[in-house]
């Protein structure tokens, strides 16, 4: 049985594996996007330990973070090119190997520098292996099946996803000193526990060498991303880093519209609904991973919070995300997706700008987690709408570009989000020792990391209030 492909490339089998194999193929598909999935929020809550111990500036707790980020998105469009070019699984196994690797380098990272190039490598291997993890689903599984498959994928991924952050809060406040190199060194048994379930069991997954991956296309796309990154986290970049970060993006957007096979289509914004729909996921993963980023350095820094402890402020978000999805598409079919997206994205502002009032006490059980969870609220009405008006206004044989897509613009959000606020939460917090994120107990330095964490929950809320009146304006689809 085959299904024909819209971008003209011979027809692709809609299972490449035996039955026998399926669920194997499942639960290597789940294990490495757990993976990647932890991997923000663990090493955000990992980052205060990861700076003591690696003797990092806030500038370069950025980096790491943007390293990742980076190549993730500027990659991960491209990702699924190469799945369809060399072999969903074969990409994917290349995907797990490269990050599993990089998570090595990072648990062996001796300074900085060390670190950031490391979690760079660990970005290349999540762009290899986020795309083919759901496409592996997808084509090991019948079309008649593959619902109940992708539910599963999701259900359990969600699951891991919540869990994650606990263990890595757990190991961050025991291990000691080990502590955070123990995170990543635990990728290397579950990234070969994924490569072994796989191994073998696609003999149909050949490929298309006629194919073609946008490579200069994502080399334009990572100076661009890069040096924006660059400009926006190092106040003492030079001057001509602004125009140049300018015109490679702008290059980017150039060969995209005569590249023989882009890897963003821009005629994809065209599109009135997915047009906005991006929109909104711009503004609101900009304010959510702003928050999520800062949140652990203030609570650990300043507030008197263990590691495991701040996981209480990422766990309702796991959570109430993974109870109300089903839900919420539902009421979006009735209502229209604009409508539910509007209403989370007005609860995660609500939530933010109580975090912005609560920043300067420091309390984080009494008023930090109940807001964490208001937003996690929020955000179980938006993720499923979200996505759905994604693929519902996405032209028939087009969604997985549009999911690629709506995927690498919360990426390129989180990216913006973390370098352009680490000046912000630094200006705000202001020349007082030690400095925005590292520990301190005096009375000046807990008012100062609430001014620093605070102007970051402000600026996160305003986005998050942009993102709801952009989704006042998704037009409902027509029944």
């Amino acid at each position: 049985m085959t299904i024909a492909r819209a971008s003209g490339h011979p027809p692709v089998p809609v299972s490449f594996c035996a039955e026998s194999d399926r669920r194997l193929v499942l639960w290597a598909a789940i294990l490495a996007s757990s993976m990647g999935f932890i991997d923000a929020s663990v090493t955000a809550i990992a980052m205060p330990a990861m700076r003591d111990g690696l003797g990092a500036s806030l500038a370069e707790a950025q980096w790491i973070n943007a390293a990742y980020l980076l190549a993730l998105s500027a990659l991960v469009l491209v990702g699924g090119a190469a799945g369809d070019r060399f072999g969903t699984a074969r990409v994917f196994v290349w995907g797990i190997w490269v990050f599993t690797l990089g998570s090595l380098a990072c648990a062996g990272a001796q300074d900085a520098g060390q670190m950031i190039a490391a979690r760079a490598v660990k970005g290349v291997g999540a762009a290899l292996m986020v795309p083919g993890s759901m496409a592996m689903v997808s084509r090991a599984w019948p079309r008649a099946e593959r619902g109940k498959a992708l539910g599963m994928w999701a259900s359990a991924s969600t699951m891991t996803t919540a869990l994650g952050p606990v263990l890595g809060g757990a190991l961050i406040t025991w291990g000691g000193d080990l502590g955070w190199r123990l995170i990543f060194a635990l990728n290397l048994p579950l990234g070969l526990m994924a490569v072994w379930l796989i191994r073998g069991r696609t003999p149909g997954d050949r490929g298309k060498p006629g194919v073609r991956v946008d490579v200069p296309g994502a080399a334009l796309a990572s100076a661009g991303l890069g040096l924006l990154a660059w400009v926006l986290i190092a106040p003492e970049a030079p001057r001509w880093v602004w125009p140049l970060a300018l015109a490679a993006l702008g290059g980017f957007v150039a060969w995209e519209r005569v590249a023989p096979a882009p890897m963003l289509r821009l005629g994809l914004f065209r599109n009135r609904v997915l047009a906005l729909t991006n929109l909104v996921t711009l503004a609101l993963y900009f304010a959510l991973n702003g928050v999520m980023f800062y949140l652990p350095m203030a609570a650990v820094s300043a507030w008197g919070v263990s590691a495991l402890e701040v996981t209480a402020a990422f766990l309702p978000i796991s959570i109430l995300i993974a109870v109300l999805s089903a839900p919420a598409g539902r009421l979006a079919d009735r209502w229209g997706a604009g409508v539910l997206m509007a209403a989370g994205s007005a609860l995660v502002a609500c939530a933010y700008v109580g975090l912005w009032l609560a920043a300067p006490l420091g309390q984080f059980w009494a008023q930090v987690v109940p807001l964490s969870a208001l937003a996690g609220l929020g955000l179980g009405l938006v993720v499923a709408p979200l996505t759905a008006a994604a693929m519902q206004g996405a032209e028939e044989g087009e969604q997985g570009a549009a999911s690629g897509l709506n995927n690498a613009v919360a990426r390129v959000a989180g990216l913006v989000a973390v370098a352009l606020l680490g000046r912000v939460a630094a200006w705000a917090y202001g020349p007082e020792a030690p400095g925005f994120g590292l520990a301190g107990d005096s009375a000046a330095h807990l008012a100062a990391t609430g001014a620093g964490f605070g102007t970051v929950a402000l600026i996160a809320s305003l986005a998050a209030a942009v993102a709801a009146a952009l989704a006042l304006t998704v037009p409902r689809p027509v029944r």
